[in-house]
């Protein structure tokens, strides 16, 4: 009897992933396909659906298939996630009624549409039914904003989808969005009633228009014989309901009880705790997990991995270049760099607010700071102060979680950042955490796999699919370090307070029609 395989496909901000796994949990094969961001204003992050996301996942499911040398009938089950809270408009066929989906919280164009909601349906009603307030990672703003802006799209479209929504639809024929990303579809999801707001969606989006609410592990429907066709999967292969990646990575990471907590290296850095909610610190976004009953709060920045990557693009290009000739890696050579450093970086501390910032100020006109700089700095300090800038902003969200009486009994590190050793110890050093880091490292594909698992029984719960979940090492943090960090924190803090009206200033300087460059 061959192996049944279970396929976990996860569409990122720079990269797709997927992953075969066997019934116990080992991956058979793994396929990447590497893909880019349109920017085509400032504060617009865009995607397009076809090209991107249907389009990588095809080519990772082929490949997959012929890399491990299996047949389409050996896999039993598939599912999906893709970067959250991302706004695709459709037709009821999954044809995409705009050339690119407006991505999540780092796109901030529908600052007004927040304001004009606040005032309309009132913030603190809307936390009351929500849960969360309304920011630039809620989908219902952009979504009035689509509907002022672009108002022959939006006649045209007659459903709304997220990256997994787009790609179960693509697959089964059917629309579906999960109870975890429907909490951030602020202020259109009644938190509390597990259901689309009828009062809050008037406005803005007809309910018809929205996707069907499941959780995560639940069969969404069958691959159809069209889509069977492209992709190379057998016909009636069951498709679970996807999720955000953010959330499969914390379920690859085996964060599945209360108090544990994932923190994710990835494009922009997410922590995710699983814990009762709702929480009334507005700072915080509450969520449902991936059952009824379970519920959690998370936070996420808005450039953490991005900004590696524009050090990496733009200030190391000599590295890069040596890299792209058959040298060593450029990120290698940066953390070696760094690593000569000592911690605090001389005085160096960097505001990581490139694409403005997400928890917990929530201030889209927040912009990037390199702090403290003297002629006796050098490239690796630059660098390694990017690195502890990035660790505390997620020291400031672990903060506001613990003002909250939520104390974590376990983090995990999970992402391609854990393989930057300098990132990972300086983290926990900043943060007084250990982090435990997986021995599978995929992330949210392999988290996807595990939810197919479940979803067709070959695992009773995901509780259970902790086993699944090995430990390779524990990051301590160092006593040497907390005096400086404790400083450096100090400072990081107040130079927002400080700067913060003089970053939303500059703001006004931007030229009409100025393009900010992608990440790469």
């Amino acid at each position: 009897m061959e192996t049944e395989l279970l396929l976990g496909v996860d569409i990122g901000t720079s990269e797709s992933k997927g992953v075969l796994v066997d019934l116990a949990g080992r991956p058979v094969a793994m396929e990447i396909a590497k893909h880019g961001v349109e920017t085509p204003h400032p504060g617009w992050f865009e995607q397009d659906p076809e090209e991107i996301w249907w389009g990588d996942f095809i080519h990772i499911t082929k490949a997959l298939i012929d890399t491990a040398g299996v047949l389409p009938a050996q896999i039993v089950c598939v599912a999906v996630s893709g970067l959250g809270q991302a706004l695709a408009p459709m037709d009821l066929h999954a044809n995409p009624v705009r050339p690119r989906a407006i991505l999540y919280g780092i796109d901030t164009r529908a600052s007004a549409e927040i304001q004009e909601l606040n005032a309309t349906l009132g913030y603190e009603h809307i936390f009351e039914v929500t849960a969360n307030v309304l920011t630039s990672q809620a989908v219902g703003p952009k979504l009035l904003w689509l509907k002022k802006n672009e108002p022959e799209v939006y006649a045209r479209a007659t459903m709304f989808t997220t990256t997994s929504s787009y790609l179960v639809a693509k697959l089964t024929g059917n629309f579906c969005l999960d109870h975890h990303q429907a909490c951030f579809w602020v202020p259109l999801y009644d938190f509390h009633r597990l259901r689309w707001h009828e009062e809050f969606c008037s406005g803005t989006v007809p309910i018809e228009h929205l996707p069907a609410l499941m959780w995560p592990t639940d069969i969404a429907g069958r691959v159809t014989a069209a889509s069977a066709r492209v992709t190379g999967l057998r016909q009636g292969t069951p498709v679970t309901a996807g999720g955000g990646d953010a959330f499969a990575e914390m379920i690859s990471a085996g964060v599945v009880r209360e108090s544990s907590v994932m923190v994710m290296y990835g494009s922009t850095a997410a922590v995710y705790m699983q814990a009762p909610s709702p929480v009334a610190d507005k700072r915080l976004w509450n969520y449902h997990s991936y059952r009824p009953g379970l519920d959690g709060v998370a936070a996420c920045t808005s450039t953490s991995g991005a900004l590696t990557q524009w050090f990496r693009d733009e200030i190391s290009r000599d590295l890069l270049a040596e890299e792209q000739g058959g040298g060593p890696s450029a990120y290698s050579r940066l953390v070696e760099e760094a690593a000569a450093v000592p911690a605090g970086a001389d005085g160096v501390i960097v505001l990581p607010y490139f694409s403005g910032e997400r928890s917990p100020i929530f201030d889209p006109d927040a912009r990037g700071v390199i702090f403290g700089l003297t002629l006796t700095h050098r490239r690796a300090h630059l660098y390694r102060a990017v690195l502890e800038g990035i660790g505390y902003s997620v020291r400031h969200i672990l903060d506001v979680m613990r003002a909250n009486d939520l104390a974590p009994d376990q983090v995990v590190a999970i992402g391609g950042g854990t393989k930057n050793r300098v990132w990972v110890q300086a983290i926990s050093d900043i943060c007084n955490v250990a982090q435990q880091v997986p021995s599978i490292t995929i992330g949210a594909a392999y988290g996807d796999a595990l939810l197919a698992a479940v979803a067709i029984g070959a695992l009773s719960s995901v509780d259970a699919a902790t086993k699944w979940v090995s430990y390779e090492q524990v990051v301590e943090p160092q006593s040497a370090t907390r005096a400086v960090y404790a400083r450096g924190y100090g400072t990081y803090r107040e130079l927002y307070e400080r700067t913060k009206e003089l970053m939303h200033s500059m703001n006004t300087m931007l030229p009409e029609g100025d393009v900010t460059p992608p990440p790469r």
